[in-house]
Order: C-alpha cells, then structure tokens, then sequence
C-alpha cells in the first residue's frame, strides 16, 4: 500500500506519475477491456490517487486512449533503434522481420490492447493522430528498405510497403494472439525456446523469399 508520504512525494515529478498510471493502465486494460476496467483499481496499483489520474488523463477515455498510444509508440521506437540505414537491404529487412516477432512475443499486452481495439471497430485508435503518425513512420521505413533494395537490383518491382507491412506484422501477431487455441489443438511445441526460433527464422525466410528477385536469389 502507498502512504499518504510516497504519494506526496511522487507529485513532485510528474512525469514518473503519468509513466507509472500508464504502465498499469496499459495492463489493466489489456486484461479488462475498456469497459470491464474501472479506475479505482488503477488507482490501487499505483503511487497516486484517483483524483491525479482523472487530472491527467480527462477520464477513463482519455486514459485509455493515451495507454494504446503508449503501447504504439513502444514498438515504433523500438523500430527506430534498430538504425538500418548502413545495412543491405536483404539483412535490413531481415532485422525489421525478427524485430517485430520478438516484440510481439514479449509484450502480449500489446496484441491484446490491438485485439480490444479490433473489437471497438478501432474507433479510438482512428481518432488519434498521435497513432496515426508514429505509424506513417514505420511504412517509411519499410519504404526505404524496399527503395534501396530495387535500386540495388535485390528486390523485385512494384513492393508494396503496406502490405509488407501487413505480412510480417500477420504471422507475429497470430504468434500471441492465437497461442492458446493453436496450443489446443496442436501441442505446446512451436512455442518453447527451440519452436519459436525455429518460426522466426521461418518467417524471415519466407518474406525475403517474396520481395526478392529470382535471378537475385539464385
């Protein structure tokens, strides 16, 4: 339990506050739903009040919102990290696949807030241009890759950044997402420490395969 001393003292830095109502929200969120997470139990697991987070987020929308903003922006700046631009296209590329299926894996919280908001018709995740923008970064990214690459003569004509995109974020988010009822089905083995490499390097594989050119390959 937080005293009454901790919380004061934890005003004074405003910044750790929002940070820590954030990290908690986000896991509460992810867990509850929108609707089946209530601020008082946020509150509970925090060094603040009620009162503060109301007073730093609007409401329960607000709060929200800014916890998918918070789990977007973990991932693109992870993305930024990863400074490719003195790669070949093929080991860039590789780098930008591996990275996204190990983000996944490790921030479940991630896929679900992405599967909540799915099921919201992502009405919240439209209305923020905060989202909007991070993500016109990573197109960008996977953009220049593809730029380079054809350029190069690696990479086949007419990629789609998009839809590239769209590929290596499927079988990395179906990786979280659908661990439970595949595990179900079919055993637990793609998912421990050998399995999971093994899908990985799969899935690098297979994208390299599509975007390059055959006379490249061979």
């Amino acid at each position: 339990m937080t005293t009454d001393t901790e919380r004061r003292s934890w005003r004074q830095n405003p910044d750790a506050v929002k940070q820590d109502i954030l990290t908690v929200a986000l896991s509460e969120f992810a867990a509850n739903g929108l609707s089946g997470t209530r601020i008082d139990t946020i509150a509970s697991r925090t060094r603040t009040s009620k009162r503060m987070i109301y007073y730093y987020f609007g409401d329960k929308l607000g709060l929200y919102t800014r916890a998918l903003e918070a789990a977007y922006h973990k991932v693109r700046e992870g993305e930024a990290a990863l400074n490719l631009g003195h790669l070949p296209p093929k080991e860039a590329l590789a780098r930008v696949v591996s990275f996204t299926f190990d983000h996944h894996r490790k921030n479940p919280d991630f896929i679900r807030m992405v599967m909540i908001e799915n099921i919201h018709n992502a009405e919240h995740l439209a209305a923020s241009q905060v989202i909007h923008d991070m993500n016109v970064t990573a197109i960008d990214k996977l953009a220049q890759i593809c730029r380079r690459g054809q350029e190069e003569g690696v990479f086949r004509e007419g990629l789609d950044p998009v839809a590239l995109h769209w590929q290596i974020s499927a079988v990395s988010f179906f990786n979280v997402s659908n661990r439970p009822t595949f595990s179900a089905i079919f055993g637990d083995a793609l998912f421990d420490e050998e399995g999971q490499q093994r899908v990985r390097q799969q899935m690098v594989d297979a994208i390299l395969a599509m975007v390059t050119r055959p006379e490249a390959a061979r």
